[in-house]
């Protein structure tokens, strides 16, 4: 009351404010003056005095005409993602439209409308900070959320927005209201993956935990569910889960690779979508241990290269014999000198062969090492589906070779004499395309030689010895002396043999002539052989997008364009036309709308692919009910209140806008007094007539003391 007093009063002094301090303090002197005199009546000459002073001061009493601010009230639309379910968008919009139709004097109702990406789920709090951050305080009159209620930044407390001061001191609440898109609570069921391993090994089976969960009204753990599972496009299965409890089921691993597995959980009876029923998982099928025998003639320099590059790799066992002493070399030296190990012929070659990967023969001389029975059981072990690797060189070109032996039937080139002379190996054209040599660094542009004798810094060193060939069948990729195959690579039944006609590769890791990637080289021959999908010569690749699938194929053979079949979840089967990108030889590509979920196939006669949706945002799609159950607390904390839309909002259903505490049946906001000053008037506190009549009254009232005995 005294704030608000002192508020409405000012002074308007009719005298120098000096003078009147004066003439107080002289006053004042004067009546002490006369009490130690004990003269009768100085305190009411004193009053009287005073009067006329504080008159002389002009006390006046303030008048303000103000116009009232009308408030604003921000109606905070949410757009995002879950909003598109069911017909929720729809109703927002038609609720929105009412609200922002109806008229209430002294409120302005602005809305914003949330477009939020699914990745950072609902953010509706920081989209009303932006939105009334140019809001003055004083005419801020709180807020209406018009969601489903899966807002994902709520914060804990009431923001201070929220919060205000009267002039009196006392701290109100300004109101949140909850509007929800629906006519009540719904229930949903979600299926989550709680663990998926990246990898998994063949013919071992791996585990995924899941866990479905039921929210909502009526809802209860330990509820019966199926899961139906499919494996890359296959025949899918279904087991029973439990609702609230995780659950791991075993997914067989038969093949390395892609390994896309598809989930869905039985669908809810009345949930609000079965989009968040679904999901995929992908991971890749891989070997345990890729076991690696290599076999080396007498030691050469290529050796060193070989252990390097196979040791280097943590997932590669590799058994390593050189042949130190062939069986026909005998020197004298007694037995019990020797310090070398009795070559084990019979475990490698007949006992333990299944179960190596690759076989590489490195400069290996037969020389009766080994009897032609082992011969046939390394035939027999590349057919079945293993590896063989055979680097060359003069061993090749005398009688009784590996050529001349059942290993000869499935090489893919026949020796005919050797070349020794300084030449750059270069790329062919099928090179440039293959995944074993395309992309490798340094190599020359097509058509472009370059000298052996000269060194230029990015391009491949020379060699100078080659196997000179007559034959041979499979691919080669890259050329040698007068464009003699180099290395040629071939399908031998379920397996694979690849050639290196030289024996002098281990030149480019010493940086001969600028050296040449060998490690890089050989790796990819290696993991090739041993079926690595990416280096696979034909390779159809399929993604999904944004309900965009994209196929790639990639080609060793001349083709521009080529036509895939693609195979939808729900079996329907559609054609795609696949184009020459004009950025890597051998490549074609196309797109096709693709909005189902599920796994989708696709075939291009011989190769297969799979691909599906990636798995939806769990921040926006994790629980999809309309509910009021996540902002119920802050809500109440506001003193704001919660509504449904219905299924058909109209200005009867749908609650009023008020301006002021009205009942919990209405969107209402309270006055905030918020105005403008136009004009300020003064007028005397003290009138001159009261003043004189009261100013003579105390002094005749002191004159009359001072005459009493």
């Amino acid at each position: 009351m005294l704030n608000r007093l002192m508020h409405e009063a000012d002074f308007s002094p009719l005298l120098p404010l000096w003078f009147l301090i004066c003439l107080g303090i002289l006053a004042f002197a004067l009546c002490c003056y006369a009490i130690m005199r004990r003269t009768k009546g100085a305190l009411f000459r004193l009053a009287g005095i005073l009067l006329v002073l504080l008159w002389l001061s002009g006390p006046q009493k303030l008048h303000e005409h103000w116009r009232p601010l009308p408030q604003t009230a921000l109606l905070v639309v949410d757009n995002s993602p879950s909003m598109h379910i069911r017909n929720r968008e729809q109703l927002a919009q038609q609720a929105a439209h009412i609200l922002t139709q109806a008229k209430t004097e002294g409120l302005t109702l602005r809305t914003v409308t949330l477009n939020s990406p699914p990745q950072d789920g609902t953010r509706l709090f920081d989209a009303l900070e932006q939105a009334a951050a140019d809001i003055p305080a004083d005419q801020f009159a709180g807020a209406i959320m018009l969601t489903d209620g899966q807002v994902s930044d709520i914060p804990h407390t009431l923001p201070e927005r929220f919060t205000a001061t009267s002039q009196d001191g006392v701290t109100t609440h300004l109101p949140l209201h909850l509007l929800l898109t629906g006519k009540g609570e719904e229930t949903d069921r979600r299926l989550r993956i709680l663990q998926a391993p990246p990898y998994a090994i063949i013919g071992q089976p791996v585990s995924l935990r899941v866990q479905v969960d039921d929210s909502g009204p009526g809802t209860a753990p330990d509820t019966k569910a199926e899961l139906k599972i499919q494996v890359n496009g296959e025949a899918p299965f279904t087991i029973p889960v439990l609702t609230g409890k995780p659950q791991d089921i075993s997914i067989p691993v038969s093949h390395t690779g892609q390994l896309l597995v598809s989930l869905t959980a039985s669908p809810l009876e009345g949930e609000a979508s079965s989009l968040n029923n679904q999901t995929t998982v992908n991971m890749n099928g891989i070997r345990d241990r890729l076991r690696v025998l290599l076999i080396s003639g007498t030691p050469n320099q290529g050796e060193r290269v070989w252990r390097r590059l196979l040791k280097a790799d943590p997932s590669v066992d590799l058994i390593h014999f050189t042949i130190l002493r062939p069986p026909d070399k005998d020197d004298g030296t007694p037995i019990s000198e020797l310090a070398l190990i009795a070559f084990p012929v019979k475990a490698l070659f007949q006992d333990k062969i299944d179960q190596f990967d690759l076989i590489i023969l490195d400069g290996f001389e037969n020389m009766n090492i080994l009897p032609y029975e082992y011969l046939d059981n390394i035939a027999r072990f590349v057919k079945k589906g293993g590896g063989l690797l055979l680097t060359g060189g003069p061993e090749f070109t005398g009688n009784g070779s590996l050529q001349d032996t059942p290993v000869g039937g499935i090489l893919p080139a026949h020796v005919s004499g050797i070349t020794q002379q300084a030449f750059r190996p270069q790329l062919t054209d099928a090179g440039r395309k293959h995944p074993v040599t395309a992309n490798l660094p340094g190599a020359p542009a097509p058509g472009v030689k370059t000298p052996a004798e000269k060194t230029i810094p990015g391009q491949w060193g020379p060699w100078y010895r080659a196997l000179k060939a007559d034959s041979t069948h499979g691919q080669v990729l890259l050329s040698g002396p007068d464009s003699s195959p180099l290395l040629v690579l071939n399908r031998e039944e379920n397996g694979r043999v690849a050639f290196l006609l030289s024996d002098q590769i281990w030149l480019w890791s010493r940086g001969e002539g600028g050296g040449g990637p060998q490690a890089e080289l050989l790796r990819r021959i290696s993991h090739w052989l041993m079926k690595e999908p990416e280096l696979e010569e034909e390779q159809l690749h399929a993604s999904l997008h944004d309900g965009t699938l994209s196929v790639v194929r990639r080609s060793a053979a001349d083709k521009n364009a080529i036509t895939v079949q693609v195979h939808a979840p729900d079996g329907q089967s559609s054609e795609l036309k696949l184009r020459e990108t004009g950025q890597t030889s051998g490549t074609t590509h196309g797109q096709m709308q693709a909005e189902q979920a599920g796994i989708w196939e696709v075939s291009d006669g011989t190769h297969k692919t799979f691909t599906a949706p990636a798995p939806l945002n769990t921040e926006e799609f994790a629980d999809l009910r309309a509910t009021a159950d996540n902002m119920k607390a802050i809500v109440q904390k506001s003193g704001g209140h919660i509504f449904w839309t219905g299924d058909h909002p109209t200005e009867k259903t749908l609650p009023g806008l008020t301006l002021a505490h009205a009942p919990s049946d209405s969107l209402s906001f309270p006055h905030r007094n918020a105005h403008i000053v136009t004009e300020r008037t003064a007028t005397p506190l003290l009138p001159s007539w009261a003043i004189l009549f009261v100013s003579l009254a105390f002094l005749f009232a002191g004159w009359w003391r001072e005459g009493r005995p």
